[in-house]
Protein backbone atom coordinates (compact mmCIF):
# COMPACT_ATOMS: atom_id res chain seq x y z
CA UNK A 1 0.00 0.00 0.00
CA UNK A 2 1.25 3.84 -1.02
CA UNK A 3 -1.47 5.73 0.13
CA UNK A 4 -1.28 9.47 -0.23
CA UNK A 5 -3.44 12.16 0.55
CA UNK A 6 -2.83 15.78 -0.30
CA UNK A 7 -5.15 18.56 0.89
CA UNK A 8 -6.30 21.29 2.87
CA UNK A 9 -9.23 21.99 5.20
CA UNK A 10 -10.50 24.38 7.78
CA UNK A 11 -7.83 23.27 10.30
CA UNK A 12 -4.79 24.11 7.61
CA UNK A 13 -6.40 27.31 5.73
CA UNK A 14 -8.61 30.48 6.08
CA UNK A 15 -11.52 30.58 5.43
CA UNK A 16 -10.44 32.82 2.21
CA UNK A 17 -8.53 30.57 0.72
CA UNK A 18 -10.59 27.48 1.21
CA UNK A 19 -13.62 29.92 -0.51
CA UNK A 20 -10.97 30.38 -3.72
CA UNK A 21 -9.49 26.61 -4.12
CA UNK A 22 -13.48 25.04 -3.93
CA UNK A 23 -13.93 22.60 -6.51
CA UNK A 24 -17.30 22.24 -9.11
CA UNK A 25 -18.36 19.27 -10.21
CA UNK A 26 -16.72 19.99 -13.59
CA UNK A 27 -13.27 20.36 -11.95
CA UNK A 28 -13.67 17.15 -9.58
CA UNK A 29 -13.82 14.86 -12.75
CA UNK A 30 -10.99 16.68 -14.68
CA UNK A 31 -8.74 16.29 -11.64
CA UNK A 32 -9.64 12.47 -11.20
CA UNK A 33 -8.95 12.14 -14.58
CA UNK A 34 -5.67 14.13 -14.72
CA UNK A 35 -4.40 12.35 -11.67
CA UNK A 36 -4.34 9.08 -13.39
CA UNK A 37 -3.09 10.37 -16.47
CA UNK A 38 -0.30 11.52 -14.01
CA UNK A 39 3.13 8.82 -14.02
CA UNK A 40 2.91 8.57 -9.95
CA UNK A 41 -0.74 7.65 -9.33
CA UNK A 42 -2.42 4.56 -10.57
CA UNK A 43 -5.87 5.09 -8.73
CA UNK A 44 -7.49 8.33 -7.24
CA UNK A 45 -10.85 9.75 -5.28
CA UNK A 46 -11.24 13.44 -4.12
CA UNK A 47 -13.01 14.31 -1.38
CA UNK A 48 -14.51 17.86 -1.87
CA UNK A 49 -17.09 19.64 0.93
CA UNK A 50 -17.83 23.18 2.09
CA UNK A 51 -14.68 22.93 3.97
CA UNK A 52 -11.84 20.81 2.87
CA UNK A 53 -10.50 19.59 -0.57
CA UNK A 54 -8.36 16.38 -0.19
CA UNK A 55 -7.07 13.92 -2.91
CA UNK A 56 -6.38 10.65 -2.20
CA UNK A 57 -4.01 8.77 -4.14
CA UNK A 58 -2.26 5.28 -4.89
CA UNK A 59 1.68 6.06 -6.09
CA UNK A 60 4.56 4.52 -6.23
CA UNK A 61 7.02 7.41 -5.49
CA UNK A 62 6.06 9.63 -2.66
CA UNK A 63 8.17 12.66 -3.37
CA UNK A 64 7.03 12.86 -7.11
CA UNK A 65 3.30 11.97 -6.19
CA UNK A 66 3.26 15.05 -3.62
CA UNK A 67 4.60 17.37 -5.91
CA UNK A 68 2.32 16.08 -8.78
CA UNK A 69 -0.69 15.68 -6.23
CA UNK A 70 0.08 19.50 -5.31
CA UNK A 71 0.31 20.88 -8.38
CA UNK A 72 -2.73 19.19 -9.64
CA UNK A 73 -4.56 20.79 -6.99
CA UNK A 74 -3.13 23.81 -7.39
CA UNK A 75 -4.83 23.69 -11.26
CA UNK A 76 -8.07 22.74 -10.84
CA UNK A 77 -8.76 24.90 -7.81
CA UNK A 78 -7.38 27.95 -9.76
CA UNK A 79 -5.09 29.48 -6.67
CA UNK A 80 -1.21 29.53 -7.14
CA UNK A 81 0.52 26.94 -5.90
CA UNK A 82 3.25 29.10 -4.28
CA UNK A 83 -0.02 30.36 -2.51
CA UNK A 84 -1.53 27.11 -2.22
CA UNK A 85 1.65 25.39 -0.61
CA UNK A 86 1.50 26.63 3.14
CA UNK A 87 -1.80 25.69 3.46
CA UNK A 88 -1.27 22.03 2.10
CA UNK A 89 -1.12 19.30 4.46
CA UNK A 90 0.18 15.25 3.72
CA UNK A 91 -0.28 12.05 4.92
CA UNK A 92 1.22 8.91 3.65
CA UNK A 93 0.41 5.18 4.56
CA UNK A 94 -1.06 4.31 7.75
CA UNK A 95 -1.14 8.38 8.53
CA UNK A 96 -3.42 8.84 5.75
CA UNK A 97 -5.90 6.13 6.31
CA UNK A 98 -6.01 6.92 10.17
CA UNK A 99 -6.82 10.70 8.41
CA UNK A 100 -9.57 9.60 6.51
CA UNK A 101 -10.81 7.69 9.43
CA UNK A 102 -10.89 10.27 11.80
CA UNK A 103 -12.99 12.38 9.13
CA UNK A 104 -15.40 9.92 8.19
CA UNK A 105 -16.12 9.84 12.31
CA UNK A 106 -16.69 13.43 12.35
CA UNK A 107 -13.67 14.09 14.75
CA UNK A 108 -11.67 16.27 11.96
CA UNK A 109 -15.02 18.13 11.06
CA UNK A 110 -15.77 21.95 12.17
CA UNK A 111 -18.81 20.71 14.27
CA UNK A 112 -16.59 17.57 16.02
CA UNK A 113 -19.43 14.84 15.37
CA UNK A 114 -21.30 15.66 12.45
CA UNK A 115 -22.75 12.63 10.55
CA UNK A 116 -22.81 14.55 7.17
CA UNK A 117 -19.17 13.90 6.40
CA UNK A 118 -20.35 9.85 5.70
CA UNK A 119 -22.34 10.97 3.14
CA UNK A 120 -20.47 13.18 1.29
CA UNK A 121 -17.55 9.80 1.09
CA UNK A 122 -20.12 7.98 -0.03
CA UNK A 123 -20.03 10.56 -2.80
CA UNK A 124 -16.48 10.52 -3.39
CA UNK A 125 -16.52 6.64 -3.46
CA UNK A 126 -19.15 6.86 -6.08
CA UNK A 127 -17.80 9.12 -8.39
CA UNK A 128 -14.64 7.24 -8.30
CA UNK A 129 -16.63 4.02 -8.97
CA UNK A 130 -18.36 5.73 -12.19
CA UNK A 131 -15.10 7.30 -13.73
CA UNK A 132 -13.13 3.88 -12.56
CA UNK A 133 -10.25 6.23 -11.05
CA UNK A 134 -11.17 3.71 -7.89
CA UNK A 135 -9.09 0.75 -7.70
CA UNK A 136 -8.96 -1.98 -5.42
CA UNK A 137 -7.00 -0.05 -2.59
CA UNK A 138 -9.44 3.30 -2.70
CA UNK A 139 -12.50 1.18 -2.54
CA UNK A 140 -11.08 -0.77 0.14
CA UNK A 141 -9.83 2.29 2.03
CA UNK A 142 -13.39 4.34 1.31
CA UNK A 143 -15.74 1.56 2.42
CA UNK A 144 -13.67 1.27 5.17
CA UNK A 145 -14.07 4.62 6.47
CA UNK A 146 -17.84 4.75 5.75
CA UNK A 147 -18.00 1.25 8.36
CA UNK A 148 -16.10 3.25 10.75
CA UNK A 149 -17.88 6.21 10.71
CA UNK A 150 -20.89 4.05 11.60
CA UNK A 151 -19.06 2.44 14.00
CA UNK A 152 -18.22 5.51 16.11
CA UNK A 153 -21.88 6.83 15.77
CA UNK A 154 -23.22 3.44 16.93
CA UNK A 155 -21.00 2.91 19.68
CA UNK A 156 -20.00 6.09 21.19
CA UNK A 157 -21.86 9.20 22.11
CA UNK A 158 -20.33 11.18 19.46
CA UNK A 159 -23.39 12.39 17.75
CA UNK A 160 -24.18 14.03 21.39
CA UNK A 161 -21.08 15.98 21.16
CA UNK A 162 -21.56 17.60 18.00
CA UNK A 163 -24.57 18.60 15.65
CA UNK A 164 -24.76 19.22 11.76
CA UNK A 165 -23.15 21.92 10.61
CA UNK A 166 -27.34 23.34 10.31
CA UNK A 167 -28.85 22.38 13.41
CA UNK A 168 -25.14 24.06 14.77
CA UNK A 169 -25.87 26.84 13.12
CA UNK A 170 -29.55 27.37 13.99
CA UNK A 171 -28.16 26.85 17.67
CA UNK A 172 -25.78 30.04 16.94
CA UNK A 173 -29.02 31.91 15.44
CA UNK A 174 -31.18 31.25 18.15
CA UNK A 175 -28.31 32.14 20.55
CA UNK A 176 -29.43 31.23 24.00
CA UNK A 177 -32.86 29.71 23.61
CA UNK A 178 -33.62 26.34 22.48
CA UNK A 179 -34.07 26.61 18.61
CA UNK A 180 -37.40 25.16 18.80
CA UNK A 181 -38.79 28.20 20.54
CA UNK A 182 -36.91 30.38 18.52
CA UNK A 183 -37.99 29.07 15.26
CA UNK A 184 -41.95 28.74 16.35
CA UNK A 185 -43.95 30.39 13.50
CA UNK A 186 -41.09 31.80 11.76
CA UNK A 187 -40.45 32.19 7.90
CA UNK A 188 -37.60 30.61 6.41
CA UNK A 189 -35.88 31.25 3.16
CA UNK A 190 -33.71 28.49 1.80
CA UNK A 191 -31.07 29.53 -0.99
CA UNK A 192 -30.15 26.28 -3.26
CA UNK A 193 -31.80 22.51 -3.55
CA UNK A 194 -28.78 20.03 -3.27
CA UNK A 195 -28.23 17.85 -0.11
CA UNK A 196 -27.16 20.56 2.51
CA UNK A 197 -29.89 23.11 1.28
CA UNK A 198 -32.50 19.93 1.51
CA UNK A 199 -31.07 19.40 5.11
CA UNK A 200 -31.55 22.79 6.29
CA UNK A 201 -35.48 22.60 5.04
CA UNK A 202 -35.69 19.64 6.43
CA UNK A 203 -34.61 21.07 9.72
CA UNK A 204 -36.10 24.26 9.86
CA UNK A 205 -39.49 22.06 9.17
CA UNK A 206 -38.80 20.00 12.16
CA UNK A 207 -37.71 22.43 14.35
CA UNK A 208 -41.78 24.21 13.61
CA UNK A 209 -41.03 27.16 11.20
CA UNK A 210 -44.25 28.38 9.60
CA UNK A 211 -43.14 28.65 5.86
CA UNK A 212 -40.47 27.26 4.08
CA UNK A 213 -39.36 29.28 0.86
CA UNK A 214 -37.58 27.48 -1.96
CA UNK A 215 -35.58 29.49 -4.48
CA UNK A 216 -33.38 27.27 -7.03
CA UNK A 217 -31.54 27.77 -10.16
CA UNK A 218 -33.23 24.72 -11.15
CA UNK A 219 -36.84 24.84 -10.37
CA UNK A 220 -37.74 21.53 -11.26
CA UNK A 221 -35.17 20.72 -8.04
CA UNK A 222 -36.91 23.14 -5.85
CA UNK A 223 -40.68 21.81 -6.69
CA UNK A 224 -39.55 18.00 -5.66
CA UNK A 225 -37.90 19.72 -2.44
CA UNK A 226 -40.72 21.21 -1.61
CA UNK A 227 -43.21 18.06 -2.16
CA UNK A 228 -41.02 16.49 0.07
CA UNK A 229 -41.38 19.35 2.97
CA UNK A 230 -44.86 19.41 2.26
CA UNK A 231 -45.52 15.37 2.64
CA UNK A 232 -42.96 15.07 5.75
CA UNK A 233 -45.97 15.10 8.22
CA UNK A 234 -44.01 18.31 10.11
CA UNK A 235 -47.32 20.81 8.92
CA UNK A 236 -44.67 23.31 7.29
CA UNK A 237 -46.36 25.49 4.45
CA UNK A 238 -43.86 25.49 1.39
CA UNK A 239 -43.51 26.86 -1.81
CA UNK A 240 -41.07 27.46 -4.17
CA UNK A 241 -39.89 30.77 -6.28
CA UNK A 242 -37.21 31.43 -8.69
CA UNK A 243 -34.13 32.71 -8.06
CA UNK A 244 -34.71 36.13 -9.51
CA UNK A 245 -37.57 36.69 -6.38
CA UNK A 246 -34.85 36.09 -3.45
CA UNK A 247 -34.33 40.09 -2.96
CA UNK A 248 -38.16 40.18 -2.79
CA UNK A 249 -38.44 37.33 -0.32
CA UNK A 250 -36.03 38.70 1.90
CA UNK A 251 -38.39 41.23 2.95
CA UNK A 252 -41.38 38.52 4.00
CA UNK A 253 -39.19 35.98 5.51
CA UNK A 254 -37.10 36.15 8.98
CA UNK A 255 -34.66 33.45 8.43
CA UNK A 256 -32.04 32.71 5.28
CA UNK A 257 -30.32 30.16 5.24
CA UNK A 258 -27.48 29.45 1.65
CA UNK A 259 -26.01 26.86 0.07
CA UNK A 260 -25.28 27.06 -3.07
CA UNK A 261 -22.81 26.49 -5.84
CA UNK A 262 -22.23 29.77 -6.82
CA UNK A 263 -18.72 31.12 -7.44
CA UNK A 264 -20.07 34.64 -6.49
CA UNK A 265 -22.48 36.35 -3.74
CA UNK A 266 -25.85 35.33 -3.55
CA UNK A 267 -27.16 38.03 -1.45
CA UNK A 268 -24.87 41.45 -1.50
CA UNK A 269 -24.84 44.00 1.55
CA UNK A 270 -27.14 45.99 -0.95
CA UNK A 271 -29.80 43.10 -1.13
CA UNK A 272 -29.87 42.82 2.51
CA UNK A 273 -29.70 46.19 3.67
CA UNK A 274 -32.71 46.96 1.52
CA UNK A 275 -34.65 44.09 2.82
CA UNK A 276 -34.48 44.88 6.24
CA UNK A 277 -34.68 48.91 5.89
CA UNK A 278 -38.24 48.96 4.94
CA UNK A 279 -40.53 50.48 7.68
CA UNK A 280 -38.59 48.43 10.25
CA UNK A 281 -37.43 49.77 13.65
CA UNK A 282 -35.44 47.69 16.19
CA UNK A 283 -37.82 48.07 19.69
CA UNK A 284 -35.33 50.07 22.46
CA UNK A 285 -32.70 48.27 24.26
CA UNK A 286 -33.17 48.47 28.21
CA UNK A 287 -31.89 50.81 29.69
CA UNK A 288 -29.31 49.74 32.09
CA UNK A 289 -28.81 52.16 35.91
CA UNK A 290 -25.64 54.28 35.63
CA UNK A 291 -22.36 52.12 35.94
CA UNK A 292 -24.25 49.02 35.28
CA UNK A 293 -24.28 47.24 32.00
CA UNK A 294 -26.90 45.87 30.24
CA UNK A 295 -26.95 42.62 32.97
CA UNK A 296 -26.52 44.61 35.90
CA UNK A 297 -22.39 44.51 36.77
CA UNK A 298 -19.98 46.92 37.70
CA UNK A 299 -18.59 48.30 35.56
CA UNK A 300 -17.03 52.16 36.36
CA UNK A 301 -18.76 54.86 38.14
CA UNK A 302 -20.26 58.30 36.24
CA UNK A 303 -17.03 60.86 37.60
CA UNK A 304 -14.73 57.77 35.41
CA UNK A 305 -17.24 58.19 32.18
CA UNK A 306 -16.77 61.91 32.78
CA UNK A 307 -13.03 61.91 32.87
CA UNK A 308 -13.86 59.60 29.53
CA UNK A 309 -15.82 62.18 27.68
CA UNK A 310 -12.97 65.09 28.84
CA UNK A 311 -10.27 63.06 27.19
CA UNK A 312 -12.02 62.59 23.87
CA UNK A 313 -13.02 66.54 23.84
CA UNK A 314 -8.98 67.34 24.40
CA UNK A 315 -8.59 65.26 21.47
CA UNK A 316 -6.33 62.35 23.48
CA UNK A 317 -6.66 58.73 22.24
CA UNK A 318 -8.17 56.29 24.28
CA UNK A 319 -5.31 54.18 26.01
CA UNK A 320 -4.00 58.04 27.05
CA UNK A 321 -7.15 58.15 29.02
CA UNK A 322 -6.62 54.79 30.52
CA UNK A 323 -5.98 55.94 34.12
CA UNK A 324 -9.34 57.46 33.87
CA UNK A 325 -11.19 54.23 31.96
CA UNK A 326 -10.00 51.47 33.77
CA UNK A 327 -9.23 52.44 37.25
CA UNK A 328 -12.30 52.00 38.90
CA UNK A 329 -12.27 54.12 42.12
CA UNK A 330 -12.89 52.03 44.99
CA UNK A 331 -11.59 49.04 43.83
CA UNK A 332 -7.87 49.67 45.15
CA UNK A 333 -6.89 47.64 41.94
CA UNK A 334 -4.86 48.99 38.19
CA UNK A 335 -5.47 45.32 36.92
CA UNK A 336 -1.91 44.80 36.78
CA UNK A 337 -0.84 48.42 34.74
CA UNK A 338 2.93 48.11 34.01
CA UNK A 339 3.71 51.92 34.91
CA UNK A 340 2.76 54.10 37.84
CA UNK A 341 0.26 57.14 36.83
CA UNK A 342 -1.13 59.76 39.11
CA UNK A 343 -5.19 60.18 39.45
CA UNK A 344 -6.29 62.80 37.25
CA UNK A 345 -8.16 63.13 34.03
CA UNK A 346 -7.21 62.75 30.51
CA UNK A 347 -3.80 64.16 29.29
CA UNK A 348 -3.81 65.63 32.64
CA UNK A 349 -3.91 62.73 34.52
CA UNK A 350 0.10 61.59 32.59
CA UNK A 351 1.49 65.10 32.89
CA UNK A 352 5.59 64.10 33.22
CA UNK A 353 5.31 60.35 32.60
CA UNK A 354 8.15 60.23 29.91
CA UNK A 355 7.00 58.94 26.45
CA UNK A 356 8.13 55.32 26.51
CA UNK A 357 6.14 55.09 30.14
CA UNK A 358 3.00 56.83 28.06
CA UNK A 359 4.00 53.91 25.29
CA UNK A 360 3.70 51.36 27.69
CA UNK A 361 0.75 52.47 29.78
CA UNK A 362 -1.58 52.77 26.07
CA UNK A 363 -0.64 49.30 24.89
CA UNK A 364 -1.71 47.93 28.25
CA UNK A 365 -4.98 49.74 27.94
CA UNK A 366 -5.35 48.67 24.29
CA UNK A 367 -4.58 45.08 25.42
CA UNK A 368 -6.73 44.95 28.51
CA UNK A 369 -10.00 47.08 25.94
CA UNK A 370 -9.17 43.95 23.61
CA UNK A 371 -9.30 41.35 26.29
CA UNK A 372 -12.36 42.98 27.37
CA UNK A 373 -14.04 42.76 23.76
CA UNK A 374 -13.19 39.18 23.40
CA UNK A 375 -14.07 38.23 27.27
CA UNK A 376 -17.07 40.05 28.18
CA UNK A 377 -17.40 40.45 31.96
CA UNK A 378 -19.06 37.68 34.54
CA UNK A 379 -22.52 37.59 33.63
CA UNK A 380 -22.69 40.08 31.49
CA UNK A 381 -24.78 39.51 28.41
CA UNK A 382 -22.77 40.59 24.40
CA UNK A 383 -24.19 42.87 22.78
CA UNK A 384 -25.28 39.90 19.99
CA UNK A 385 -27.44 38.74 22.59
CA UNK A 386 -29.73 41.60 23.26
CA UNK A 387 -29.62 43.22 20.17
CA UNK A 388 -33.18 43.02 18.10
CA UNK A 389 -32.81 40.74 15.15
CA UNK A 390 -35.29 41.36 11.76
CA UNK A 391 -33.35 38.95 9.73
CA UNK A 392 -31.04 36.18 10.73
CA UNK A 393 -28.66 34.63 8.14
CA UNK A 394 -27.00 31.03 7.74
CA UNK A 395 -24.67 30.96 5.28
CA UNK A 396 -22.95 27.44 4.88
CA UNK A 397 -21.90 27.82 1.23
CA UNK A 398 -18.11 27.57 0.18
CA UNK A 399 -17.61 30.13 -1.19
CA UNK A 400 -19.36 31.74 0.75
CA UNK A 401 -23.16 33.18 -0.68
CA UNK A 402 -23.95 36.35 1.45
CA UNK A 403 -21.31 39.33 1.85
CA UNK A 404 -19.95 38.88 4.97
CA UNK A 405 -20.37 42.79 5.91
CA UNK A 406 -23.74 42.13 6.41
CA UNK A 407 -23.41 41.79 10.23
CA UNK A 408 -22.93 45.53 10.37
CA UNK A 409 -26.41 46.27 8.97
CA UNK A 410 -28.48 46.77 12.00
CA UNK A 411 -31.16 44.12 12.72
CA UNK A 412 -29.18 41.45 11.09
CA UNK A 413 -27.85 38.42 12.57
CA UNK A 414 -25.07 36.60 9.94
CA UNK A 415 -23.63 32.76 11.39
CA UNK A 416 -21.02 31.73 8.28
CA UNK A 417 -18.71 28.98 8.35
CA UNK A 418 -16.07 30.81 9.93
CA UNK A 419 -18.24 31.65 12.30
CA UNK A 420 -19.40 28.41 13.34
CA UNK A 421 -15.61 27.22 13.59
CA UNK A 422 -15.22 29.64 16.20
CA UNK A 423 -17.52 28.70 18.19
CA UNK A 424 -17.16 24.73 17.89
CA UNK A 425 -13.79 25.22 19.58
CA UNK A 426 -14.80 24.62 22.69
CA UNK A 427 -17.55 22.39 22.85
CA UNK A 428 -17.41 20.10 26.08
CA UNK A 429 -16.68 16.20 23.98
CA UNK A 430 -13.51 15.03 25.31
CA UNK A 431 -15.01 11.52 26.56
CA UNK A 432 -16.57 10.73 23.42
CA UNK A 433 -13.91 12.02 21.56
CA UNK A 434 -11.39 9.60 23.27
CA UNK A 435 -13.86 6.63 22.35
CA UNK A 436 -13.94 7.44 18.83
CA UNK A 437 -10.02 7.63 18.79
CA UNK A 438 -9.83 4.73 19.84
CA UNK A 439 -11.51 3.00 17.58
CA UNK A 440 -10.13 4.63 14.86
CA UNK A 441 -6.70 3.33 16.11
CA UNK A 442 -7.78 0.06 16.12
CA UNK A 443 -9.32 0.07 12.70
CA UNK A 444 -6.14 1.37 11.32
CA UNK A 445 -4.50 -1.35 12.70
CA UNK A 446 -7.09 -3.65 11.24
CA UNK A 447 -6.95 -2.15 7.71
CA UNK A 448 -3.17 -2.26 7.33
CA UNK A 449 -3.17 -5.83 8.39
CA UNK A 450 -5.67 -6.81 6.15
CA UNK A 451 -3.78 -4.45 2.96
CA UNK A 452 -0.35 -6.62 4.14
CA UNK A 453 -2.31 -10.08 3.82
CA UNK A 454 -4.06 -9.38 1.06
CA UNK A 455 -0.69 -8.08 -0.52
CA UNK A 456 0.88 -11.77 -0.07
CA UNK A 457 -2.00 -13.55 -1.66
CA UNK A 458 -1.64 -12.94 -5.25
CA UNK A 459 1.74 -14.70 -4.35
CA UNK A 460 0.49 -17.65 -2.31
CA UNK A 461 -1.81 -18.22 -4.97
CA UNK A 462 0.57 -18.58 -7.82
CA UNK A 463 2.17 -21.34 -5.92
CA UNK A 464 0.25 -23.27 -5.25
CA UNK A 465 -0.91 -23.13 -8.87
CA UNK A 466 2.47 -23.79 -9.79
CA UNK A 467 2.03 -26.50 -6.95
CA UNK A 468 -0.96 -28.19 -8.53
CA UNK A 469 0.71 -27.79 -12.64
CA UNK A 470 3.80 -29.84 -11.18
CA UNK A 471 1.61 -32.41 -9.46
CA UNK A 472 -0.62 -32.75 -12.94
CA UNK A 473 2.47 -33.24 -14.88
CA UNK A 474 4.09 -35.83 -12.53
CA UNK A 475 0.67 -37.48 -12.86
CA UNK A 476 0.72 -37.51 -16.51
CA UNK A 477 3.90 -38.84 -16.11
CA UNK A 478 3.42 -41.64 -14.27
CA UNK A 479 0.50 -43.05 -16.82
CA UNK A 480 3.12 -43.19 -19.77
CA UNK A 481 5.17 -45.37 -16.85
CA UNK A 482 2.48 -47.40 -15.78
CA UNK A 483 -0.34 -47.63 -18.52
CA UNK A 484 -2.09 -50.40 -16.79
CA UNK A 485 -3.46 -48.66 -13.85
CA UNK A 486 -7.26 -48.63 -13.49
CA UNK A 487 -9.50 -45.59 -13.27
CA UNK A 488 -9.36 -45.59 -9.55
CA UNK A 489 -5.87 -46.52 -9.02
CA UNK A 490 -5.07 -43.49 -11.24
CA UNK A 491 -7.30 -41.94 -8.92
CA UNK A 492 -5.84 -42.71 -5.56
CA UNK A 493 -2.08 -42.08 -6.58
CA UNK A 494 -3.01 -38.62 -7.68
CA UNK A 495 -4.96 -37.73 -4.53
CA UNK A 496 -2.07 -39.03 -2.57
CA UNK A 497 1.01 -36.79 -4.52
CA UNK A 498 -1.78 -34.17 -4.17
CA UNK A 499 -2.13 -34.06 -0.20
CA UNK A 500 1.49 -34.44 -0.30
CA UNK A 501 1.85 -31.10 -1.93
CA UNK A 502 -0.84 -29.38 0.17
CA UNK A 503 0.46 -30.54 3.38
CA UNK A 504 4.01 -29.31 2.39
CA UNK A 505 2.75 -25.82 1.41
CA UNK A 506 -0.22 -25.11 4.27
CA UNK A 507 2.01 -24.40 7.07
CA UNK A 508 4.61 -21.87 4.90
CA UNK A 509 1.48 -20.27 3.35
CA UNK A 510 -0.14 -20.12 6.47
CA UNK A 511 2.54 -18.48 8.60
CA UNK A 512 3.43 -16.45 5.91
CA UNK A 513 -0.01 -14.92 5.65
CA UNK A 514 0.62 -13.74 9.28
CA UNK A 515 4.19 -12.83 8.79
CA UNK A 516 2.64 -10.64 6.15
CA UNK A 517 -0.02 -8.71 7.94
CA UNK A 518 2.25 -7.47 10.55
CA UNK A 519 4.10 -3.82 10.34
CA UNK A 520 6.98 -4.63 7.80
CA UNK A 521 6.09 -7.93 6.48
CA UNK A 522 6.28 -6.39 2.84
CA UNK A 523 9.35 -8.56 2.29
CA UNK A 524 7.77 -11.59 2.68
CA UNK A 525 5.83 -11.56 -0.37
CA UNK A 526 9.12 -11.26 -2.22
CA UNK A 527 10.93 -13.50 -0.70
CA UNK A 528 8.52 -16.16 -1.61
CA UNK A 529 8.79 -15.85 -5.04
CA UNK A 530 12.75 -15.89 -4.78
CA UNK A 531 12.43 -18.99 -3.23
CA UNK A 532 10.68 -20.60 -5.39
CA UNK A 533 11.18 -18.82 -8.51
CA UNK A 534 7.82 -17.90 -9.28
CA UNK A 535 6.94 -15.81 -12.71
CA UNK A 536 6.56 -12.14 -12.12
CA UNK A 537 4.28 -11.84 -14.90
CA UNK A 538 1.90 -14.69 -12.91
CA UNK A 539 1.54 -12.66 -9.87
CA UNK A 540 0.51 -9.88 -11.39
CA UNK A 541 -1.70 -11.32 -13.63
CA UNK A 542 -3.68 -12.98 -10.10
CA UNK A 543 -3.98 -9.85 -8.87
CA UNK A 544 -5.46 -7.97 -11.29
CA UNK A 545 -8.24 -11.14 -11.33
CA UNK A 546 -8.49 -10.57 -8.38
CA UNK A 547 -8.82 -6.58 -8.46
CA UNK A 548 -11.41 -6.83 -11.32
CA UNK A 549 -13.55 -9.11 -8.92
CA UNK A 550 -13.65 -7.09 -6.37
CA UNK A 551 -14.31 -4.38 -8.64
CA UNK A 552 -17.47 -6.38 -9.94
CA UNK A 553 -18.65 -7.07 -6.31
CA UNK A 554 -18.59 -4.04 -4.81
CA UNK A 555 -20.60 -2.01 -7.23
CA UNK A 556 -21.71 1.50 -5.74
CA UNK A 557 -20.75 2.48 -2.71
CA UNK A 558 -23.22 1.46 0.30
Amino acid sequence: MSLLVVGLSHRSAPVSVLERASLSADAKVKLLHDTLAAEPATEAAVLATCNRIELYADVDKFHAGVAELSTLLAQHSGVALEELTPYLYVHYEDRAVHHLFSVACGLDSMVVGEGQILGQIKDALALGQELHTAGRLINDLFQQALRVGKRAHSETGIDRAGQSLVTFGLEQLAVHLPVDVWAKDKRALVIGAGSMSSLAAATLARVGVAEVVVANRTAERAERLVEILVASGTGVAARSVPMASVVDELTRVDVVVSCTGATGLVLTGDDVAAAVSGGWAPEPAPQAPAGLDAAGAGLVDAEVVARLVAAAAAGVRLADGGVARTIVPGTGERDGCPVEVPAGDGRAALTGVDANSLELHGTWADQGEAAAQRQPRRGARSQVDVAPVRLALLDLAMPRDIDAAVHRIPGVRLVDIESLAEASADAPMAADVDAVRGIVAEEVAAFGAAQRAAHITPTVVALRAMAAEVVAMEVARLDGRLPDLDERQRAEVTQTVRRVVDKLLHAPTVRVKQLASEPGGAGYAEALRELFDLDPQTVASVSRADAADKNDDSGRAS
